[in-house]
Order: C-alpha cells, then sequence, then structure tokens
C-alpha cells in the first residue's frame, strides 16, 4: 500500500517502467521515504518550468498580479467584482470580458492580473496589442504564415486583445479577427481592454456585416466591465511628488 502513491507520481512524470517495477520492490519505508521527498521535488521543479514556459508564451505586456490591483482607488470595480473575476467562472464557462473606460486607469494592468490568474491554474494565455499587431500581420503575410498563426492561437485558452480601436486595423487585417474569434467558440475565451465605448466599436469596421458578426461573437457572451475616474497615472505622478517634497533629504 504504501507504494501506491509514489507509483502514482512515477506515472505522473511519465515514468511507467519506474512506477510498475516499484511494485515488485520490497517496501522499505526509509527507502520509500526519501524517494517520495525526491518525486515531490521533481514535480515542483517541472511544474516551476511549465509555469515559465507559459509566461514566456503569453507576452504579457505588463507584470502584474491579482494581489496587487488597488481596489480602494474608486474606479468601478469593488472588491466584491474583483473577486467574482478571479473566480474564473467566465473563463471556465468559454465567456468573454471587455475592460472599457478612459487612458490610465489601468485596464491593461488588471487584463495582465487576470492573466497571471489564468495561468497560475495551469492555462495557456496570449497577450496581444493590437496598435502593434498590424506590423505583425504584415510580416506573417508576406512569408505565408497567417494560418498557422491562426492555428496557434487558436489552441490559447485566453486571449488578450489589449487597446482596441486605439489605432484601426486595416481593411484586409480585419477579416482575421472574425477568424480568432470564430476558432473560439466554445473552446476559449478572450478578453478585450478599450477606450472606446461599446455603441462606437462597430464604426471600427469599413464593412458593416463584418462588423455585426464580430460583434455578435464578442459582446453577446461576454461580461462588460466599465471603468470611471482619473488616470492611476496621474495619481500615482501626485503621489510621487508628494512623497518628494515631504522627504526632507531632497
Amino acid at each position: 500500500m504504501l507504494h501506491e502513491p509514489l507509483q502514482q507520481q512515477l506515472a505522473r512524470l511519465g515514468l511507467r517502467g519506474a512506477a510498475d517495477a516499484l511494485a515488485r520492490l520490497p517496501c522499505h519505508e526509509d527507502l520509500i521515504d526519501t524517494l517520495a521527498v525526491l518525486l515531490d521535488a521533481e514535480c515542483l521543479h517541472r511544474d516551476s518550468l511549465a509555469q515559465g514556459r507559459r509566461l514566456k508564451l503569453a507576452k504579457l505586456g505588463q507584470s502584474a498580479h491579482p494581489a496587487d490591483v488597488d481596489l480602494r482607488t474608486p474606479r468601478g470595480l469593488g472588491k466584491s467584482r474583483w473577486q467574482h473575476l478571479l473566480g474564473l467562472n467566465w473563463f471556465k464557462q468559454h465567456q468573454h470580458v471587455l475592460l472599457v473606460g478612459p487612458t490610465g486607469i489601468g485596464k491593461s494592468y488588471l487584463a495582465c492580473a487576470l492573466a497571471k490568474a489564468v495561468i497560475e491554474q495551469k492555462k495557456s494565455v496570449r497577450y496581444l496589442r493590437l496598435p502593434r499587431l498590424g506590423e505583425e500581420l504584415a510580416t506573417l503575410q508576406a512569408q505565408g504564415r497567417i494560418s498557422h498563426w491562426l492555428k496557434a492561437l487558436g489552441r490559447i485558452d485566453l486571449l488578450i486583445l489589449d487597446d482596441f480601436g486605439l489605432v484601426p486595423m486595416s481593411a484586409n487585417h480585419q477579416p482575421l479577427l472574425l477568424e480568432l474569434l470564430e476558432d473560439r467558440q466554445q473552446r476559449g475565451s478572450v478578453l478585450v481592454t478599450s477606450q472606446l465605448p461599446i455603441k462606437l466599436w462597430h464604426g471600427q469596421f469599413q464593412d458593416p456585416t463584418l462588423a455585426d458578426a464580430i460583434l455578435d461573437r464578442l459582446v453577446h457572451n461576454a461580461e462588460l466591465i466599465e471603468l470611471t475616474g482619473e488616470s492611476m497615472r496621474k495619481k500615482n505622478q501626485r503621489a510621487s511628488t508628494t512623497e518628494d517634497k515631504s522627504d526632507p533629504t531632497i
């Protein structure tokens, strides 16, 4: 019976031959304890490497952690709603999240903090900053790799589209957004940040039919978070200035 937990760990690590051999070995308690410590260390090591790979794959725009989010500053995001988002029920149900609000309010930071929570659940994330996406897509098209790009993103659990509408997408790239969303239907979630109110999103697309198709897939299966208030950057700058003035060494 002492072998069984170790056999399960060995199997989890892909060492099925060792797991089968362990079942035939005599049971020495000291050896079992030592082996258990070694296997725990190996599991932690592999989990750490996998976490690092997921973070590298995500290419997050900011280093953010859910516990560091400022909930004291009024901006339309209270503690209960933030905890609701961190519960990731929307993610588990393949729903989307739309973070809408003025510049500097912290939309990108909140998006990256939620991404970190998803990554900690051993799920994949990919961050795309839309104002810079046009250059990447032009390069991919020149290399004939658009289909590969779409296929790779289709396997990602959470896709972040940051700063939607800040720079209009070119007409020939706009259909790719529909392809991204179509591939994620009931299979993955999308998190969008934007300074534009949702009522103005339709006007970002040259083809009204394409706009209808994109917004139908994105908005109607999403949780909308409308942020308000002053820029967090301005707030932090004022706080920094006040600290400098109060420091007698300056």
